[in-house]
């Protein structure tokens, strides 16, 4: 089973089936009724808001990609920015298990979506038995090459996003678009509003998906940057249609009690019970997709860093290759995740390890990389302030609401950083990591072998 680097063995399609597949499997399915708690009757407008900030944050990963495209993109970005020590090592983990963790999130919906299909309550340990079980069939197809990963993706994003596309339009057909103002007076609501934007950005944040397996792409300089704005643009469009026509088909207050699975929900009233079934083979089909195409680019990026000698490597005694290995060690935490956390936890730790990430790429892009990639600074300063904002209100609204997912996000990021300059202090990385440059490592790799 091993996962060799294959050049030019993504096509700009492969590319474009990952992102959307990361994106919809876990945003639109695992996020809507979170957002809707979080947002009250304005949250299909978080989307739109989540959209934007994406958008300033995705400028600085189109630049730093057409310029150096890279097999595990986002470790080379870090490395770039800030060489090989703790700070990129550290936030290149955070990066990467924000992945892991947006597949536990993906595999436990996918169990919620089913249960509800088989007309049982989705609680109890088979939510968590189902989700491992996911997580072990996307760890065979990738185990299988890029090419069942290319093909698997291609076909199921064309069914999810038609699909979902077509509940949002029928949904829309038959409910209408019928939205109340939510009342602001307090100040409560715009609090809210921005903390429910956070969630909205993790909706989006599987275009990097596409940064992590750009050197696999083919023609990477151009088709990397395409294919992240070609996949923002459809799931904006996608995340709209259904958010309309679940806030159109439900009160606010069934979309909330039915948070994990408000799209089954909301399908019964609008479509009738064919459509509740086929909006439940949709879910299965948009988060079965989802984690599949997680695992591919969280394994490769987990495999970079380690080849740039930033985390610790073990075979456990294990036969193949470093890729091979990353994969397993991927699909054993994000198994794990999935049997301790619920679905808001595991979002709420999913928002803090990201945003705290992307902030320090486009800080690390801001002050060293702008002039050699041609990017304008005001952007990146913008994607910073923006953000912080949300990272701000989602912090304090789950202080008062959760506290201890906030204790746990923020020990957890104290401990990797500390981690890695232990790690790094005892084993000083090789020259060549200084400069992120992975492709390099890796002709170096094959020409040895």
């Amino acid at each position: 089973m091993a996962q060799q680097y294959e050049k030019n063995s993504l096509s700009l399609f492969d590319a474009v089936a990952m992102g959307t597949g990361v994106m919809i499997g876990a945003g639109i399915l695992a996020l809507t009724g979170q957002i809707a708690e979080m947002a009250g009757p304005w949250f299909p407008l978080a989307f739109i808001a989540g959209a934007a900030v994406t958008g300033f944050s995705a400028y600085t990963y189109v630049k730093m990609s057409n310029t150096w495209p890279s097999a595990g993109g986002i470790g080379m970005i870090l490395t770039k920015a800030y060489g090989p020590t703790t700070i990129a090592a550290g936030a290149a983990l955070l990066m990467a298990l924000s992945m892991v963790i947006n597949e536990s999130l993906v595999a436990r919906t996918f169990a919620t979506y089913l249960m509800r299909g088989l007309g049982l309550e989705p609680e109890g340990w088979l939510v968590p038995a189902i989700g491992v079980g996911l997580i072990i069939f996307a760890y065979l197809v990738n185990a299988a090459g890029n090419r069942s990963v290319g093909l698997f993706s291609q076909l199921m994003a064309v069914l999810k996003v038609g699909g979902i596309a077509a509940f949002g339009i029928a949904g829309l057909w038959a409910g209408g678009i019928s939205f109340e103002a939510a009342d602001d007076g307090d100040g409560r609501a715009g609090a809210g509003f921005l903390a429910s934007v956070a969630l909205a950005i993790l909706a989006f944040k599987g275009f990097t998906t596409i940064t992590n397996s750009g050197a696999e792409i083919s023609d990477p300089h151009r088709n990397v940057g395409r294919a992240i704005i070609i996949s923002i643009a459809i799931c904006v469009v996608v995340y709209l249609l259904v958010a309309f026509a679940v806030g159109s088909s439900l009160p606010l207050d069934q979309i909330i009690a039915a948070k994990d699975y408000a799209l089954a929900e909301a399908a019964e009233p609008a479509l009738g019970r064919v459509g509740f079934y086929l909006t439940v083979a949709l879910a299965l089909v948009a988060t079965a997709s989802g984690v599949i195409a997680s695992i591919f680019a969280v394994s490769r990026m987990l495999a970079m860093l380690t080849e740039m000698k930033l985390i610790p490597h073990s075979h456990f005694g294990m036969p193949g290759t470093i890729r091979d290995h990353t994969l397993v060690y991927t699909v054993v935490i994000a198994g794990m995740l999935t049997v301790f956390f619920d679905l808001s936890r595991i979002a709420s730790l999913g928002v803090f390890f990201y945003l705290v990430m992307d902030i320090l790429i486009h800080w690390g892009v801001w002050r060293r990389l702008r002039e050699e990639i041609g990017a304008r600074g005001w952007i990146l300063l913008m994607a910073i302030a923006l953000d912080v904002i949300v990272l701000i209100a989602f912090a304090t609204l789950k202080w008062q609401s959760d506290p201890l997912i906030v204790i746990i996000a923020l020990s957890g990021m104290a401990a990797i950083f500390l981690f890695e300059r232990v790690f790094l202090t005892l084993n000083p990385p090789p020259r060549e990591a200084t400069h992120g440059d992975h492709a390099a490592i890796q002709e170096k790799h094959h020409s040895v072998s």
